[in-house]
């Protein structure tokens, strides 16, 4: 009889076990990153050796290991596929701020109204209103520039910020692999303990998966090394260090990302993840503020060169309209220049040379439509508007491709380790019969002992 106790105690042991592992599932059903848990049921035997009968027999049943459902192929998928979203969202996210900074101060239309007075102008250049008007477009002009170099410094800044904080949050994750790493080595496996530590470390995996490329190796208790990037990799987590990353914009305006390596710093060139999205993104702005600010040098030196060829008002040849300050688009009209100087009218030639023709005059200004017509100022800026637009259409379109790409990937992933509750209530009603079957053995087996201990 208590062969059967201890068989039926085992047995209550092991099932209570089983229950609650089918308990945690199910309470962690709708939770993220956790992984569906079994246990795993082995039979206790007496090593091979006869029963006083004769025969073979086991001593019970044990619930030696909680496994841990997981995939490592749809898990890497899945991780592939959110480093090159987060890469193409991030991008996206830049694109979008670059486009409001180029076309939020209507540039274009700006040069095209002060091209307008500068007709209106010529045609009645002694008229003190007109030219009070013509000034009046140039700030415009300026102005449109000037807000869009201020909008191009904002994206700087704010990018450098953002970028910044994601190196720091990429080196804190690799701060808390390493804590991981050393509680599995302290823990033993094929228990929920582990299996808690082995769902944080795939969580923080999935997260540094999104800010950058990642190669990652496993020994065989979980325990996890790191490297950033593809190919051979920068190491960043080692089984018991991780180093630091960092944001660095130099001085030419160029940024990088840098990982610890000794004493000194690696460059990290990522080529998916966010890391990827913001160095993409800065060199997107930066071409775009090249780009606007070519015209905007092209405009001021154009205009203050034909300015220069000609005569204002008190017969005077003529200055320079515009001045620029640290940038090409920090445009302004100096407050010393006022309406008699602009140069509308041209030199007096051939019969005059170096006079003017005269306050009613408007040859020079004619000019400035010649140079509208070459420069091709506003055309330009259209361009420069269209081609971010055009590249964050394609983005945005390859972005929705990879979101579908990873929601499969997820499914996937969800599919090899989530919880099915159709699956638990099966095991729950199965695991919770053995349990009651094995109770009911041990109030047998107590039965049947006092049945004997009553014989008199």
């Amino acid at each position: 009889m208590s062969d059967l106790l201890s068989i039926a105690a085992s047995g209550v042991r092991a099932y209570q076990t089983a229950l609650n592992t089918v308990g945690d599932n199910i309470a962690n059903s709708g939770v993220a990153g956790y992984s569906r848990r079994s246990v795993t049921l082995n039979e206790v035997t007496v090593g091979g050796g006869p029963t006083v009968s004769g025969l073979e027999s086991g001593i019970g049943v044990l619930a030696s290991s909680i496994a841990r459902s997981s995939n490592s192929f749809a898990t890497q998928a899945m991780r592939s596929a959110g480093t090159d979203l987060s890469k193409t969202t991030t991008s996206v996210a830049w694109l979008d701020r670059i486009g409001k900074a180029l076309d939020g101060n209507n540039i274009a239309a700006r040069v095209t109204g002060f091209f307008n007075s500068s007709d209106a102008l010529a045609a009645e250049p002694a008229s003190s209103a007109l030219r009070a008007n013509f000034l009046a477009a140039g700030e415009n002009v300026g102005n449109a520039f000037k807000a869009t170099g201020i909008a191009f410094d904002q994206i700087d800044s704010d990018l450098d910020g953002q970028a910044t904080q994601t190196a720091q949050t990429l080196t804190s994750l690799g701060a808390s692999l390493v804590r991981i790493n050393d509680g599995l080595g302290r823990t033993k496996a094929g228990t929920t303990a582990a299996a808690q530590l082995l769902d944080q470390r795939d969580v923080i995996l999935d997260q540094m998966s999104t800010i950058s490329e990642i190669k990652v190796t496993s020994d065989t208790i979980g325990r996890t090394s790191v490297q950033l990037s593809s190919g051979a990799g920068v190491p960043f987590v080692s089984i018991g260090q991780s180093n630091a990353v960092r944001y660095v914009r130099d001085n030419a305006g160029d940024v990088s990302f840098q990982v610890q390596e000794g004493a000194g710093w690696a460059k990290l060139d990522p080529t998916g993840g966010a890391l990827a999205g913001f160095v993409e993104g800065a060199q997107r702005a930066s071409a775009a503020r090249d780009a606007i600010e070519a015209v905007a040098t092209k405009f001021t030196t154009d205009i203050n060169t034909q300015n220069r060829a000609g005569y204002d008002l008190n017969g005077n040849a003529g200055g320079d309209l515009f001045m620029t300050g640290t940038r090409p688009t920090d445009i302004s009209i100096p407050t010393s220049v006022t309406f008699k100087d602009i140069a509308a009218a041209a030199e007096d030639l051939p019969g005059n040379p170096g006079k003017s023709r005269g306050t009613r005059d408007g040859g020079n200004l004619a000019q400035f439509n010649a140079l509208r017509l070459t420069g091709l100022y506003e055309s330009n800026v259209t361009s420069i508007v269209t081609a971010n637009a055009a590249q964050l259409k394609q983005r945005s379109t390859i972005a929705e491709a990879q979101t579908a790409i990873r929601a499969g990937a997820e499914t996937a992933v969800s599919t090899a380790s989530g919880v099915n509750l159709d699956e638990e209530a099966i095991d729950l009603m199965r695991f919770q019969q053995a349990y009651q079957a094995s109770s009911r053995a041990i109030q047998v087996a107590r039965d049947t002992l006092q049945t004997i201990l009553d014989i008199r």
